[in-house]
């Protein structure tokens, strides 16, 4: 499944005018005997102006203007234990995330020598199901990324939401399984705006 979200992931990105590549494909070993399969995407944004703001931490597609390179490590929410109870409990959800990936940050971060030139040059972003909404798990989830060495997450609702927004019916994406699935949706009505709720 961690292609399924590679593909996602690569498609948001790429129609927000990044270029992206893959930088890696391994698994991680956890403590347990199992492993879970780790993305990153390295993405450039040529169009970045080099006196962009600070983006903000919990990023959204506004945010994506200020960002010129970044690592991008995707935590596949199919390969966890995420349930729509964690992700609509924000002390269930806080709970997994301190847990399930910050237990990993150290590791998904990891950059082989010689595979970037300065990796100190790149945003380290991630992936995420998604972030507690409520106070003050939201906060604490934050500063705990932040104290990781994260600079921003972005999670998988604002990705969706930002393909649902750019697909348009009268253009064909052949080159897309993903977009074009998205535009028959569109087309057959099963993603109403301005709300795009499916079904």
């Amino acid at each position: 499944m961690a292609i399924f979200d590679e593909n996602i992931v690569r498609e948001y990105f790429e129609l927000n005018g990044f270029f992206a590549r893959q930088l890696r494909k391994h698994s991680v070993h956890s403590r347990r005997k199992a492993t879970e399969e780790s993305v990153d995407l390295l993405v450039y944004n040529p169009s970045a102006p080099p006196d962009a703001p600070e983006p903000n931490f919990q990023l959204f597609s506004s945010d994506m203007v200020a960002i010129r390179q970044a690592i991008v490590v995707v935590h596949s929410w199919q390969q966890t234990r995420v349930t729509p109870a964690i992700l609509k409990s924000p002390s269930r959800l806080l709970e997994f995330l301190k847990k399930g990936v910050l237990s990993q940050t150290d590791v998904l971060f990891q950059v082989e020598d010689g595979v970037l030139e300065n990796v100190a040059a790149y945003r380290k972003v991630l992936v995420l199901p998604g972030l507690p909404t409520a106070e003050p798990q939201r906060s604490e989830c934050i500063e705990l990324f932040k104290a990781a060495g994260v600079d921003g997450v972005i999670a998988f609702s604002t990705i969706l939401e930002d393909l649902l927004r750019h697909v348009e019916v009268n253009h064909s994406y052949q080159k897309s399984e993903l977009l074009q699935l998205v535009r028959v949706l569109k087309i057959y009505d099963m993603v109403q705006a301005p709300q795009m709720r499916l079904f």
